[in-house]
């Protein structure tokens, strides 16, 4: 090791859809937090391990916080706010034009009674030309607080996620790295075949249909040449089934092609998907069915 190598764990917070687990994905140069245009994408506290020749980061993905409206909801802010447990820097990603308001002041508090050096990413710039138009946000996020460094970024731009990295870097301490070098995440690839899954429902069906959804392996096998995956779609109302699986099974066909594909990317080898839909009614309130789906303490 290195005399300069440091490492720890960096917690990444901010609203819904501001682009955390865009950002974290090509930090270390693989998808493993899924992404899509719709809010409250992640739902659990994700680990992705970052490794080069000066560092290893440890970026914990966490839900976006939010006004919750079911117990899910509150199990996804939790486990938000108490990503900064153990943590070494906190990185809050804001939107480029977004005021400080409800979500921002209650994260802000956040940060502030956390102690922890915090790095401000301002992303989304692209979508001004004139990136002097960012100095009114800036000024008001830095007269809230003493950040270690503001970083205006475009998470899908590798020069710009390089220059988050360097800040983190200059806070994280002194010490051998914690994982691996070959490690990249803490999560199976039964778990992280479930998020594909999901994924591919959140971008391609729209609205409230799938918040409303959950996804259970029920088998992931894998022989020298095969992988097969089995697993349920979960949702609350009849109607949505019907959505999910579309005419003649299309839609559920299409969802099931997609995830494949990616599953396979993961793997290396080919990949058998077979997907079910069922009804569990309002399970997103039921206490009971929120633990089978994976929603418990122990995941925070």
């Amino acid at each position: 090791m290195k005399d300069n190598f440091v490492s720890g764990f960096v917690a990444v917070i901010g609203r819904p859809n501001v682009g955390k687990s865009t950002l974290i994905n090509h930090a270390i140069g693989q998808k493993i937090a899924i992404i899509s245009d719709k809010p409250q994408t992640t739902r659990g506290k994700i680990l992705a391990i970052r490794t080069d020749e000066n560092s290893q980061i440890v970026f914990v993905d966490t839900p976006g916080i939010h006004k919750p409206k079911n117990k899910l909801g509150e199990f996804m802010v939790k486990t938000a706010e108490t990503s900064a447990s153990g943590a070494d820097v906190i990185l809050f990603v804001v939107e480029a034009g977004d005021e400080i308001r409800g979500n921002e002041l209650r994260i802000l508090d956040y940060i502030k009674a956390s102690g922890l050096p915090c790095v401000l990413a301002i992303n989304k710039i692209d979508k001004f030309s004139n990136k002097e138009k960012l100095l009114p946000q800036i000024e008001a996020f830095v007269k809230e607080f003493d950040f270690a460094a503001v970083v205006p970024i475009c998470a899908r731009s590798t020069e710009s996620v390089e220059k988050v990295i360097k800040e983190i870097e200059k806070l994280l301490p002194s010490c051998p790295q914690l994982y691996p070098d070959d490690m990249i995440t803490d999560m199976t690839e039964r778990e992280i075949a479930a998020e594909i899954i999901r994924e591919k429902v959140l971008r391609m069906l729209d609205k409230e249909i799938p918040h409303g959804t959950a996804i259970e392996i029920m088998q992931y096998s894998e022989s020298e040449n095969l992988v097969r995956v089995i697993a349920n779609i979960y949702c609350e109302k009849a109607t949505h089934k019907g959505i999910l699986i579309g005419k003649n099974g299309e839609m559920l066909k299409k969802i099931g092609g997609s995830a494949r594909l990616d599953i396979e990317k993961m793997t290396g080898k080919k990949v058998y998907v077979e997907l079910w839909v069922k009804v569990k009614d309002d399970w997103r309130n039921n206490n009971y069915l929120m633990k089978e789906f994976g929603f418990t303490e122990e995941k925070i």
